[in-house]
């Protein structure tokens, strides 16, 4: 786990005055980028929106990583949407899945101090104060018990209290940078907030990253940290600490194509077992989730966030990927109307238009569940996938409000295992854990 050298904090705004003031404050930076924009651009008429999106982008993010909490998890979660935002803000969101300025000494003791009414001194042999990773709503520190290493993750205070409120704060940004309908965004924002609410309850994580780990133990190659409940309350999680690289720091080392297909197969496995198997998958695949060992294994340490998939939504879903519904216009349009993706309301054109731009969205969703191996470092692949994407983001069509909640989550997880695997450039055997779907019309 990497050293984060970043400046420490030593307070958060945790009150909706302070963390309202933050979000105006940077309305009025993003106004100003606007306004500087535009009298440049009577200069320049050329000139294109990056400077503008790097600039409001930078603005964005620094109030919002030292706002931290839901706020930072939004950017994130944009930033793994790759189709919803410029390349600026995801480049600038994505630090975002490994930095934001670590918490002073003095709040760390205090936040002991009010869970366990001890300092971290009193409870392990070894405890070092200064954060090795700091992420969205928590940093982690090194300790020692009994000569085990453990890591020890700590939620920045105020984060679960201000999860309802700093949603409200980060939906004229969510409005002015995503273009969704009011409807549409009310929908994204809810269930964001049921899954951030539950992402701070580091008590409901320990349960679940237990059950998980109990549930997936048997998977090649994937490593899982033990859990110590006792050690652990509703804000300060204790684990086995696991040594290993983030998957930048592996990339980095130039790993053999034999590894980073192994690397690749632990990870499909691991997503589309719990999909199938558990119905239940976990929802965060962003990189800073995951360790890769010496020993060439997937280590995966955090379970925060997971999605419960209920049998509407699976079966409709997956019969569009796995089988041959398609080949059935009729019940094709059944399965889209189940999902809410054709709407009771729509006239016939709109039905041949959603039918048409979903069938081609799915199936190219679906190309790799339609092969027993497929090749993640196939650029063209992605090349189609994130063009369709940006195609699709820019029509009014899509402006208003289509497909069930689910797909939030969903779509996150699948297209966030997709980045990861392209960025390992890995070759998979995608004929591992298959959906259990019976053949169209079932």
């Amino acid at each position: 786990m990497s050293d984060n050298t970043n400046k420490e904090q030593n307070s958060i705004p945790t009150s909706k005055v302070e963390r309202s003031a933050k979000f105006v404050k940077t309305g009025f930076k993003i106004g100003g980028n606007y306004i500087k924009h535009y009298s440049k651009k009577l200069f320049n008429p050329e000139m294109d929106r990056s400077e503008l999106n790097e600039d409001n982008a930078t603005d964005i993010y620094q109030s919002l990583s030292e706002l931290k909490g839901s706020a930072l998890k939004v950017a994130q979660m944009l930033s793994m949407d790759k189709n919803l935002l410029p390349q600026a803000y995801v480049d600038k969101f994505t630090q975002s899945q490994y930095n934001a300025p670590p918490l002073s000494g003095p709040l760390i003791v205090q936040t002991f101090k009010k869970y366990f009414g001890k300092n971290p001194d009193q409870i392990y042999d070894k405890f070092n104060i200064r954060s090795t990773n700091a992420a969205s709503i928590g940093q982690v520190h090194q300790a020692e018990l009994n000569g085990k290493k453990l890591a020890v993750k700590i939620q920045y205070p105020g984060v679960g209290d201000s999860i309802s409120s700093d949603l409200k704060l980060v939906k004229p940004f969510a409005f002015r940078m995503l273009g969704m309908s009011e409807k549409e965004l009310d929908i994204y924002m809810r269930e964001v907030e049921e899954r951030l609410l539950e992402e701070t309850d580091y008590e409901l994580e320990v349960r679940r990253s237990i059950e998980f780990s109990i549930a997936c133990k048997n998977l090649y190659n994937i490593v899982f940290p033990e859990y110590y409940p006792d050690l652990s309350s509703k804000r300060i999680i204790t684990m086995d600490w696991l040594e290993g690289k983030h998957l930048r720091e592996f990339l980095a080392t130039n790993p053999s194509q034999q590894l980073r297909d192994q690397i690749g197969q632990a990870l499909w496995d691991f997503y589309n077992y719990q999909q199938h198997e558990l119905r239940a998958v976990h929802a965060d695949p962003h990189p800073g989730n995951f360790l890769i060992t010496p020993e060439g294994k997937l280590g995966v340490i955090d379970f925060g966030c997971i999605k419960v998939m209920p049998d509407d939504f699976y079966y409709p879903f997956f019969a569009l990927t796995s089988t041959n519904l398609f080949d059935d216009k009729d019940e094709t349009i059944k399965a889209f109307r189940k999902l809410e993706m054709i709407l009771p309301n729509d006239t016939p054109a709109q039905i041949e238009f959603y039918y048409s731009m979903y069938k081609q969205m799915i199936s190219l969703f679906a190309k790799p569940y339609i092969t027993n191996t497929f090749d993640f470092g196939e650029k063209a692949f992605f090349d189609d996938l994130f063009g369709f994407g940006e195609k699709v983001s820019k029509m009014p069509e899509f402006k208003q409000a289509r497909g069930v909640k689910h797909f939030i989550y969903v779509n996150r997880t699948n297209f966030g295992l997709y980045n990861i695997l392209h960025e390992l450039k890995a070759r998979v055997k995608t004929d591992t854990y298959k959906p259990h779907i019976a053949a169209a019309g079932q």
